[in-house]
């Protein structure tokens, strides 16, 4: 596993909803080599373990990467007092990321909350093949919508409370798409619950699908072994790691 550590400079920074940052980090070395589905691991000053954010954007001319973070507590909370300008230690970038496949014809991404962000470089490839179906808790916590519309990819909002798009969760509209099949992936990352039902529909449908999924990291490299994940290889029970086998899996390979 290619990775570089260093300290980045923050070309932008905004605001984009309650507790949400997007930076734009110009990192050349690490631009070129990321992918899709990999994250970054962000030193937070006084604290002792790295914080782990997904990649939402790669700009390899620009040598640029973005993240969009929430703040969820101290952590998170001392990397958003970052200001433009400033510098910010990464190791990057880090585990495992989507399958992509030129000859798809129709692909669908389902973000959760701030599973939504690692779903925009998979628009940016996808372009018009795909669909993105996002969910949020309400209409303040909507990110990103402009951002996936401008890639050319029908978009669906969803929120829990009806204050924005379909009063409901993702996986309404989207088991209505997986009825009418022709969908050759799906690539989808949130809460667990949201994950698994995915993955039961895909699995129902005959779809092929994979999944991000999050969890507490301390390495960020698989030599800790702090973030297993029970999976299936070969027909047998695996321990996987989401931060080095992952965090992205074949959806039939989790163990819910």
């Amino acid at each position: 596993m290619k990775y570089k550590q260093g300290n980045y400079i923050i070309l932008n920074k905004s605001a984009i909803a309650r507790e949400i940052y997007s930076f734009e980090i110009l990192c050349p070395e690490i631009a070129e080599i990321a992918s899709a589905g990999q994250f970054v691991h962000i030193r937070a000053e006084g604290f002792t373990l790295r914080r782990p954010i997904s990649i939402c954007g790669i700009d390899k001319n620009k040598g640029t990467l973005r993240i969009v973070f929430e703040v969820r507590g101290e952590g998170t909370e001392k990397i958003s007092q970052l200001n433009k300008g400033d510098t910010i230690d990464m190791l990057a970038p880090l585990g495992h990321g989507f399958t992509v496949n030129d000859e798809f014809k129709k692909v669908v991404l389902i973000g959760g909350g701030i599973g939504t962000p690692p779903m925009l470089p998979l628009a940016e490839i996808y372009r018009e093949k795909s669909v993105v179906i996002s969910g949020f808790r309400n209409a303040y916590a909507v990110i990103l919508q402009d951002d996936f519309k401008n890639t050319g990819a029908e978009t669906i909002l969803c929120t829990d409370d009806g204050s924005a798009g379909i009063h409901g969760f993702v996986t309404q509209p989207f088991e209505e798409l997986a009825k009418n099949s022709g969908i050759d992936a799906v690539y989808a990352c949130g809460p667990m619950p949201m994950l698994k039902n995915i993955s039961k529909i895909c699995k129902d449908n005959n779809i092929f699908c994979e999944i991000s999924l999050e969890e507490r990291m301390a390495c960020g490299i698989g030599a800790c072994l702090g973030c297993a994940c029970c999976t299936v290889r070969n027909d047998e029970e695996y321990f996987a790691h989401v931060c080095k086998d992952g965090p992205v899996f074949n959806a039939e390979e989790v163990i819910w």
